[in-house]
This record gives structure tokens, sequence and C-alpha cells, in this order.
């Protein structure tokens, strides 16, 4: 009998196991291949060699760039260097990607930028936040730009209880924003247990220097976050659950679930277009290839504009897909004045024409 029950149990544990990896494949797009989708007149980016995350553009066309990210898991082709902020002017007909120069007395040496996100002042100054990773733990670095000479003032750093595993923000105000937490743990084990059982633990935060709360929470995995050009919407990207949620928010900062809209590919990082509020956003085809890389089957790169995200029928168009051979790992499209800028989590950056 004891043998017996011994038997079962193993049965048992051996089954919950095969349908958790087959929910992990699933989750991943382990088998999905899409078939490539080209732009005219495309180009990488001089000087981005190791990753181009997370890209915020100002009306003015000055695009920022987080480089260098080293996140648990993926792979980094400069695991040793530091991060980096570049600047690009879009207006210029051949535009280069130049690094910021940051203040003294901040730590350079463990500078590990992940998502960022522009806010622009009454009084026209442009403070840049960036979400950063030293040592694997997670802060926000709050910075001021200074055009002139092309440098970034850094102003101080938030830390928080409830900022455990930060993806990606969006600023609200010069000091406040919504940030998403990818996970619920920030050990890289408990990280993969957390995705591989399928936990729902992943949330939203809002942060003020007043007032910290969890906003949303029963996410697979928060990554990608924004706002509607109204200024009434928040949108976070599921990337596990490869959707994108619509979110009311509400005069107390706290949001309200409005929609969500169901995608094929693992959405990473959104940005919204100031004239028409289409959503655009770079995501992983598959994302087995991102975490298990292989350099003979590399990870590809997609691009989606969802146009009428608050309409029954939002229209969603594969704007750029490639098997790797070009851009591994996109993880955000921005467009500014007919011109589409696609990052990269640890490869390149790709400018094109539209």
């Amino acid at each position: 009998m004891g043998k017996l029950l011994v038997v079962a149990l193993v049965g048992i544990a051996a089954a919950l196991a095969a349908e958790r990896l087959l929910a992990f494949r699933n989750r991943l797009n382990a088998s999905r291949e899409v078939a490539p989708v080209s732009l005219p007149n495309c180009r990488l980016i001089k000087g981005i060699e190791t990753g181009s995350e997370d890209i915020d553009i100002l009306p003015n066309g000055l695009a920022f760039i987080s480089s260098g990210l080293k996140y648990p898991g993926v792979k980094s082709f400069a695991p040793d260097k530091p991060g980096e902020i570049f600047l690009m002017d879009l207006n210029e007909d051949n535009p280069r990607a130049v690094e910021l120069r940051i203040s003294r007395g901040f730590d350079l040496a463990s500078f590990n930028p992940h998502g960022i996100n522009t806010y622009v002042d009454r009084d026209d100054t442009v403070y840049l936040f960036v979400v950063n990773h030293p040592h694997q733990k997670s802060t926000v670095e709050l910075f001021k730009f200074e055009e002139d000479d092309n440098s970034l003032v850094h102003l101080k750093t938030i830390r928080h209880d409830l900022l455990t595993s930060v993806n990606d923000i969006v600023a609200v105000g010069p000091d406040s924003f919504y940030a998403t937490n990818d996970h619920y743990f920030s050990d890289f084990l408990l990280m993969f247990l957390e995705m591989f059982l399928g936990l729902t633990w992943s949330n939203v935060v809002y942060y003020s220097p007043k007032e910290v709360k969890e906003v949303a929470s029963g996410f697979y995995s928060a990554n990608g976050i924004n706002i509607s050009p109204d200024r009434k919407y928040i949108y976070v990207a599921d990337i596990l659950d490869h959707n994108i949620y619509v979110m009311e928010k509400h005069a107390n900062w706290s949001l309200t679930q409005v929609k969500t809209l169901q995608l094929d590919a693992l959405v990473d990082n959104l940005s919204i277009d100031p004239h028409t509020g289409d959503i655009w956003t770079g995501c992983h085809p598959n994302g087995m290839k991102l975490f298990y890389y292989d350099p003979e089957n590399l990870p590809g790169s997609e691009v989606l504009r969802i146009q009428n995200i608050l309409s029954e029928e939002p229209v969603v168009t594969r704007v750029y897909a490639d098997n790797g051979s070009v851009l591994q790992g996109s993880s955000v499209a921005s467009i500014y004045e007919g011109k589409l800028l696609i990052g990269t989590i640890f490869h390149r950056a790709l400018y094109c024409d539209l």
C-alpha cells in the first residue's frame, strides 16, 4: 500500500510538472515563427552595440535611449560594461547616437538602465526617469536634462519596498510616476520559478513623495507602461500573457481595468504616437529563443502598431518582423515624423522610414 501511494504521488507530481512545462512553453511562444516584414531605407545606428532597451522621444524630436541592460537570464554582449543613456536628434538628416554625460557623484560603475520616460514641466524643464538595477536591485533615478551641453544632472535616487523588480515607468509629474514590477521576487531562481509556475503576482505601483501604493495586480509579468495623450488611460503590457491592459486613471491615482487586448507576441515596451494615440510596441516573436540564446537560432524582432485601442475593434498591424539576422530581441518601437526607431534588449538599434 505504501509503495502504491508513492507511485501515485510521483505520477501526480510528474503530470503537474508536465502541465506546467507545457503552459510555460506556451507563454514563451516556444514554437512560434513569423514571416519577415521589411521597411524601406533601414539602417543600424552606429555606436549602439549592447542594447537599446527603451526609447522615449520628446515632442521636439530628441530621442533618449537606454543601453547596456544586464537582466537575469537574458544575453548580454558586454556584461562588465556599465550602462549608458544615448541621445539622438531625429530632426537631422543622418542622426547619430551621442552618449549623454552624467553629473559627478552618480555611481556610473553600477549603472544598469532599463525602462525610461521623460516629463516636461510647465517651465520646459525636461526630467528623465530611469529604472536602474545596480547590483541587481531596483531603483528609479531622476535626472534633469541639460540640452546645452548634452548632459544629465542626477537629482535623486528613489527606493521603496514596493519597487522590488521594476521594469518600466511612466512619469505623471516631476517626481511622481507609475511603475511596473515584472516579478514578485528579485532573486533569479525564484523569478524563474514564478514564471514556470505561472504565478500572477506581478503588479503596478504608483509613487509620489507623499504616497506609494499598489494600483493594479494579477499580471504574469507586467512590463511596458505608458499613458494616453489625453492622460486619462494607462496602458500596461503583460509580456507573458501576450496582451495590453487598458486602465482608467482616477483622481486619486488608482486604476480600474477597462479592457484587455490579446495579441500573439510577447509585448515589451509601449510607445504612444502623441498625434493619433496609436500604440507602437517592440515585441518578441519567440520568448524561448530570447531566454535560451543560441547563435544558430537567434531571437527575432517584431513591431506592432495598435490603432483605436479603446474601440470595439482595434486594428493591429505587424509593421516589421525579422528572424534575428538584422535585429535581435526587439523591445521598443517609437515613431517621429514618419521615422521608426526600434530598440533591443541587448543588441543593436534600427532606424527606418515608414
